[in-house]
């Protein structure tokens, strides 16, 4: 009995002997994934067919935006004052497909700062352009520039568009101040365009780690802190009070223009924001990513890819709900607005720590706006 005892344990020692053996060693085995190759082709995927097209037909708008603004300047009327509203509208759409990418040479740029801190500062912006003076590169200088100033300054400058013309007929300073807005944002934006074309897309694409300063990390970081602080915040939160308590319609984006155009420049991020994720059929994405890790949702267990997206489109319908006027329904309905940045703080949580967590990336910003 001992014997046939010990000589099963001895067979049974062996056989695990031998599949670890086979584990470890064997050409059976499925080899590990590469990870550093997969993270490869995802970041030329986005350098590729997200960053460098996207901007380039941000600055075919951009450029569309100078034409018009130069040719009001040169010869203000209430004709050419709309072709610049149209021009601005055009490209502050477009705008909003590609302030997320706040990374690589954006980031050393503070693009952002330059393009879309709102509400404008009119008092900042009044003063300069009485006196003449102002550097756009001072911190001051934030919310005297780029989109929303030129709101200001195409829409808010007086109540009909005869008196805005009128304006800009009777004060070299006001068309001065217009024009050096948009070469600002044009030289700029200029900067940041160059070096992708250049050769920061090959720095960008090799640059495959993990660690706080690898493309990815970056990407990650930038892609959440765009979600949770300028598009749930910034978009909904901020004017609804969440914060503070207290509605704020006066904090929207596009505030002097108003009508359709504040909920668009929203929906048209939160568009922005799911399209990155899932990509393209069959193209590496962070959807993807996360399915071929396995990733899944820490309450749940359910699968964080299918999660995440089936949270944006919660989200996406009730931002959509806010419509037609963002302005109307903040004042009139708040709620509405309250329950759409709750949507918007359910993603926070997927994106910020699950999502964040299957890719091995630290998050490595701060938001303090106290939710």
């Amino acid at each position: 009995m001992k014997k046939t005892v010990l000589f099963a344990l001895l067979l049974l020692l062996t056989t695990v002997g031998i599949f670890s053996c086979q584990k470890s060693t064997g050409s059976d085995a499925p080899a590990p994934a590469d990870t550093s190759l997969d993270r490869k082709a995802l970041l030329t995927q986005w350098a590729d067919s997200l960053v460098k097209p996207g901007y380039q037909r941000f600055n075919d708008k951009l450029s569309a935006l100078k034409t018009k603004t130069t040719a009001f300047t040169a010869a203000p009327t209430t004709a050419s004052l709309l072709d610049a509203r149209q021009a601005w509208q055009a490209a502050y759409l477009e705008w909003q497909k590609v302030e997320l990418f706040e990374f690589g040479p954006a980031e050393s740029v503070s693009l952002r700062n330059h393009f879309n801190i709102y509400p404008a500062d009119v008092t900042g912006i009044n003063r300069n352009i009485t006196t003449g003076t102002y550097d756009f590169e001072v911190a001051t200088a934030i919310p005297q520039q780029g989109f929303p100033t030129l709101d200001y300054l195409l829409n808010g400058l007086a109540t009909s568009d005869a008196a805005i013309v009128q304006q800009y007929v009777a004060s070299a300073n006001h068309r001065r101040y217009l024009t050096d807005v948009v070469a600002k944002m044009d030289q700029t934006f200029g900067t940041v365009y160059g070096q992708w074309i250049g050769s920061y897309r090959d720095t960008f694409i090799n640059n495959a780690g993990t660690d706080a300063s690898s493309s990815l990390s970056r990407v990650i970081n930038a892609y959440s802190l765009y979600f949770e602080r300028y598009l749930r915040a910034g978009k909904v939160g901020i004017p609804a009070g969440t914060m503070s308590g207290t509605p704020r319609p006066e904090k929207i984006e596009a505030y002097y223009l108003k009508g359709a155009l504040p909920l668009q420049l929203a929906t048209t991020a939160h568009t922005t924001v799911q399209q990155f994720f899932n990509g393209r059929t069959g193209r590496p994405s962070l959807k993807s990513y996360l399915d071929a890790l396995g990733a899944k949702d820490s309450r749940t267990g359910q699968g964080l890819a299918s999660i995440i997206n089936t949270q944006f489109g919660v989200s996406a319908q009730q931002l959509s709900s806010l419509g037609p006027d963002l302005y109307t329904t903040i004042t009139a309905r708040n709620a509405d607005a309250v329950t759409s940045y709750n949507e918007m703080q359910k993603a926070v949580r997927l994106i910020k720590v699950d999502m964040t967590s299957a890719l091995g990336i630290t998050v490595t910003y701060v938001d303090n706006d106290g939710d």
